[in-house]
């Protein structure tokens, strides 16, 4: 039996299918083991989102190859896709495998085979399924795959190609067995999860989405159904309030904004404006009571001006979210950002990521205040030890940090405690 450990860089799809390729290689026999025990198999599912991503990347192959110089150390998925000739020289690494190639995994191992694809002509959704989740009451599920955007910063589109839906039986008959696995909570996720099924008829955005979301909350042992990143364009009246009244979805939407400035959008290349993207948080919380909207900025894109960054702080400053990820904006080579003139030097970059990263602690902390002395949901997760004293952790459905006494509690338990001193956890 051969010792197989793996490492995940990067997103929630990223984070599925790692859980995939561990079990498709569990059931082959190959005994599973933590990425810092010496093992025969490095697998490092790699992520080039940035430059940054692309380094860490290529840290992590070279650490697998310190671990065991005699292993065979693979790269898998959008590093491997977007530089295929430099995964393939590094010394580091024995075997390359592309994305829409990871359902191969075990076979590729065998035969010690490189594996990568033309993604952009790739038109069919990689059958990829996992049967439990590593954290036993939650679970990411991905339905989608690739992006039609093109965010003149993003190089996505080019690694993991066209979008491509998982057909809804599929999920419905996943979803239904991580359940009677002790899944209480499946989070939706994709590439691009607001295009999901718009390859299958033209229907429009967040059709196929809604019924999806509305079929899966009949299987009875499905507490809760949380959605990955949407475009704002998903949200109006009639996909909001189909999903309030189905009683299981999460009141949790991260919808990506990256500026609260028009100009800067237009050069981003993102499909809507900034009132857009108001209205929908507006339309939000009018349907859901105190909904958790969380969402992610770049600042420092090329051209942002002063006026045009005070126009994004101000902006935010009004639309009071729950959390936002603040990214400073990378260089991504092989993107239309790259080129464009008026590049925002570091240490300006690093000024305005500070501000917005205070304004979101201070409205995280005014959010979770709201729950104070209120009787709240907590999903419990895991026993860990807080203070010297046995604790269950668990979250609420807009993905707030609680815990209760160990008690006679147990994982997977669905609690209602009177809310005192929620912490923020927006990373899932």
């Amino acid at each position: 039996m051969r010792r197989v450990a793996f490492h995940n860089l990067g997103c929630k799809v990223n984070a599925y299918e790692t859980e995939a390729m561990l079990q498709q290689l569990e059931q082959k026999g190959y005994e599973i083991v933590s990425f810092e025990e010496t093992a025969d198999i490095y697998v490092i599912n790699t992520c080039t989102v940035t430059s940054i991503a692309d380094r860490k990347s290529r840290q992590m192959l070279h650490r697998a190859r310190k671990k065991n110089p005699d292993a065979l150390v693979v790269a898998v998925g959008c590093y491997v896709q977007a530089d295929k000739a430099r995964a393939e020289a590094d010394t580091a690494v024995d075997l390359v495998i592309g994305n829409d190639q990871k359902s191969r995994l075990a076979e590729l191992i065998e035969t010690h085979a490189n594996a990568t694809l033309d993604i952009n002509a790739t038109r069919s959704y990689e059958s990829l399924h996992i049967s439990r989740s590593t954290g036993h009451t939650r679970a990411f599920l991905k339905i989608q795959d690739g992006c039609n955007q093109f965010c003149s910063y993003c190089l996505i589109p080019y690694v993991r190609g066209r979008v491509r839906s998982r057909q809804p039986e599929n999920i419905y008959e996943e979803a239904a067995r991580l359940a009677e696995n002790g899944c209480r909570e499946i989070v939706l996720t994709g590439i691009h999860l607001s295009s999901y099924g718009c390859d299958f008829d033209g229907a429009p955005m967040g059709e196929h989405l809604k019924d999806l979301i509305l079929r899966m909350a009949e299987i009875p042992q499905l507490s809760r159904i949380r959605l990955g990143s949407l475009e704002p364009r998903v949200i109006t009246r009639e996909f909001a309030e189909a999903l309030r009244d189905c009683g299981k979805i999460c009141p949790h939407f991260h919808l990506s904004l990256q500026s609260g400035c028009d100009a800067t959008l237009k050069r981003m290349n993102r499909k809507y404006t900034s009132a857009e993207y108001a209205e929908k948080c507006r339309l939000l919380r009018e349907v859901f009571e105190h909904p958790a909207i969380t969402t992610d900025v770049i600042v420092g894109f090329p051209g942002e001006t002063e006026e045009e960054f005070e126009q994004t702080r101000a902006y935010l400053e009004e639309l009071a979210l729950y959390e936002m990820h603040i990214f400073k904006y990378s260089v991504r080579e092989g993107t239309r950002a790259a080129s464009m003139p008026d590049q925002v030097p570091e240490p300006e970059k690093t000024r305005r990521s500070a501000i917005l990263l205070e304004m979101s602690r201070r409205h995280s902390e005014e959010f979770r205040a709201w729950y104070e002395g209120k009787n709240v949901e907590l999903l419990l997760e895991e026993e860990i030890t807080q203070d010297g004293e046995p604790v269950y952790v668990g979250h609420t459905r807009e993905y707030i940090r609680g815990t209760v006494p160990a008690g006679d509690h147990h994982a997977g338990e669905v609690v209602v405690i009177k809310a005192e001193g929620l912490t923020a956890a927006m990373d899932l």
